[in-house]
């Protein structure tokens, strides 16, 4: 009898220490292989860097990626805690379809019941976005803007085939907007949301190691 396949590696990568700690301190007993969560830095070329930096050594050469971390939410009556799952990322250097989007959806509202979950485009920016640019990312199509997901996944993609996402919770939106990201150390909702999206990703991961029909 032929040996079983090793799991294929998830990656799950954050810029923030806040983030990182949300996610560490969760519980990983679910998850179905090996899990690396990642400390990127903040901004798309900390991220870009970092990210070509893990993927291009074992074990994590063919890890499945998923960006994750806080947002700006863009559309009018999103509110700090809900959650966004992107269908794709986009920066200036292109743009990066997300695999699973439903599936994670569902595990998300199943997961954190009565959370609204919003999906579509996810944006990069290289600074916090703020006031009027708000409305300048939405005429865009996007819901939601980040500094590190698009460059993730992007660099992700870039390193070798691999299915990628991008689940993001909404720290502050056009009606909520915090003077700076740094306060949501004070417990807002969004860090708790955080903590608690970690059995949502391992569905999407397991759902990659099942055999295709």
């Amino acid at each position: 009898m032929s040996a079983k396949p090793a799991p294929a590696p998830l990656l799950i990568a954050c810029a923030l220490g806040i983030e990182h700690l949300a996610l560490r301190t969760s519980d990983r007993s679910g998850a179905d292989g090996p899990v690396t969560v990642l400390r990127t830095g903040m901004g798309p070329r900390a991220a870009e860097r970092s990210v070509t930096r893990v993927l291009a050594e074992a074990p994590l050469t063919e890890a499945a990626v998923l960006a994750t971390g806080f947002c700006a939410g863009l559309a009018p009556g999103m509110h700090p805690g809900d959650l966004v799952v992107a269908e794709e990322t986009r920066d200036p250097r292109g743009n990066v379809p997300c695999v699973g989007t439903e599936l994670l959806v569902k595990e998300l509202v199943r997961t954190l019941p009565g959370r609204t979950v919003h999906t579509g485009p996810l944006i990069g920016s290289d600074h916090v976005v703020r006031g009027p640019e708000r409305s300048a990312l939405l005429s865009t199509g996007a819901i939601a803007v980040d500094m590190e997901s698009a460059a993730t996944l992007l660099s992700a993609v870039r390193a070798g085939e691999r299915p990628v996402a991008a689940v993001r919770v909404v720290v502050d939106a056009p009606e909520h907007e915090l003077v700076r990201i740094g306060t949501v150390r004070g417990g807002i909702s969004a860090f708790r949301v955080l903590r608690s999206v970690l059995p949502a990703f391992f569905e999407w991961h397991r759902s990659l190691l099942l055999p295709r029909r």
